[in-house]
């Protein structure tokens, strides 16, 4: 009997998961379905998972200027990968010293950190120094501005909190150094936490444009959100204009070819770091 009970509660809960994982690809797919709509079928019987009509017409229109695009997403993908590490690693390293007990000012600099995540200095001090540091106009001004984040660097001491100090003081006996007990033995142990912000600054890398909008002038240096922020807006603006050349812009089904474009690297890169990601954001955010 206990056999069967069980054999029923694992095909309910298999069937539950299946049902789960099914609604969840939904939208998904319809995202996928509605970017090869034509627009009139759209307007007339709105997004549908059967069009009446399909048309390439939100695809031709985002790659009509196709080495802006190409050379968009290139930026966007080096500004990406470059600003994660560096953000992982200075996070990372200020999260260890904060949580090192034999690191006297510990609570006063995270006391300073908590408050820069209450209080901000606005936009017009951070452009003065973007703009006095020589930074304008470069691609450091995509990755600077974004590299730390006070949120992080807590869900990361408060992991390395709950990891025995005593670790801590038997590498010192044994002659390890600083550097050597942070990026040997304290960050295989941070495997979880360092998984989980850097897709934290991977997904807000690949998303920003307001950093693009702000200090960049460049159209070289434009990241591909940029890029499909200002397409968006332009055909907006044609289809309020309505102008005898264009009628009807695709601007519902470039909405989610636009979805379709931005979102493929980062499901890429979450399988890799999910079984990380639970354990590291749960651990980091209670353990203190």
């Amino acid at each position: 009997m206990n056999r069967k009970k069980c054999k029923v509660s694992r095909v309910f809960i298999y069937t539950a998961v299946i049902l789960i994982a099914v609604f969840c690809l939904l939208p998904m797919i319809l995202v996928l379905i509605t970017s090869f709509t034509s627009e009139a079928a759209i307007l007339k019987n709105g997004y549908s998972f059967f069009p009446e009509s399909w048309s390439l017409e939100a695809y031709k229109t985002l790659f009509a200027k196709s080495d802006t695009i190409i050379t968009s997403y290139m930026v966007t993908t080096l500004v990406t990968i470059a600003g994660t590490f560096l953000s992982v690693v200075i996070t990372y390293t200020a999260g260890f010293v904060l949580a090192n007990q034999q690191f006297k000012y510990r609570n006063g600099f995270a006391l300073f950190f908590f408050i820069t995540t209450i209080f901000s200095a606005g936009l017009v001090p951070q452009y003065l120094i973007i703009k006095n540091m020589g930074m304008y106009d470069t691609l450091w001004a995509l990755i600077i501005p974004g590299c730390f984040s006070p949120f992080n660097m807590f869900l990361v001491r408060n992991f390395i909190n709950g990891i025995p100090f005593s670790l801590m003081e038997s590498a010192r006996v044994d002659g390890a150094g600083l550097l050597t007990i942070c990026g040997k033995i304290y960050m295989p142990i941070s495997k979880p936490v360092i998984a989980t912000i850097t897709l934290f600054y991977g997904i807000g890398y690949w998303n920003n444009y307001f950093n693009s909008l702000m200090f960049v002038d460049k159209s070289s240096l434009h990241t591909l959100q940029m890029i499909l922020f200002r397409l968006q807006s332009d055909v907006q603006m044609m289809k309020q204009l309505t102008t005898g050349i264009v009628r009807n812009p695709p601007a519902e089904g470039i909405k989610m070819a636009t979805a379709v474009i931005t979102i493929g690297p980062i499901i890429l890169l979450y399988p890799f770091l999910q079984k990380y990601f639970i354990k590291g954001i749960i651990v980091g955010a209670v353990k203190g």
